[in-house]
């Protein structure tokens, strides 16, 4: 008896795991013997991974930008200024801070705008 309670128990778990995922959305497919089955659908994020990457790039090319146009000691001096501030512009600081991706990119900048010039 103890046997076909545990397998009962497993059997009603299951079902109630299959019953919140679809509780949160589902889709209706056909077998190839043509029974209707549902089945849950995934959660998607909320923010796409391309979005967040995007963003990213972006921030980087404005530090890029920012370095390439006010130098590297002009740069310097304003995230100083940046670290004395509050928490907020301490974190700021943080960010902007030059890094060697936005090293390389303003290095790319630079030559981009000597050769146009």
């Amino acid at each position: 008896m103890t046997g076909k309670q545990l397998e009962f128990d497993q059997r009603v778990h299951r079902l109630t795991k299959k019953h919140n995922k679809m509780s949160r959305g589902y889709r209706a497919t056909m077998r190839k013997d043509g029974l209707v089955v549902m089945k849950p659908q995934r959660v998607r994020s909320a923010v796409p991974l391309k979005v967040l990457v995007m963003c990213l790039v972006g921030l980087f090319a404005f530090k890029a930008f920012l370095l390439s146009s006010l130098g590297p000691s002009g740069y310097q001096s304003r995230l100083d200024v940046l670290n004395g501030g509050t928490a907020i512009e301490q974190a700021g600081a943080w960010v902007m801070q030059i890094d060697p991706v936005t090293q390389f990119v303003s290095d790319q900048f630079k030559a981009i705008i000597y050769k146009l010039s």
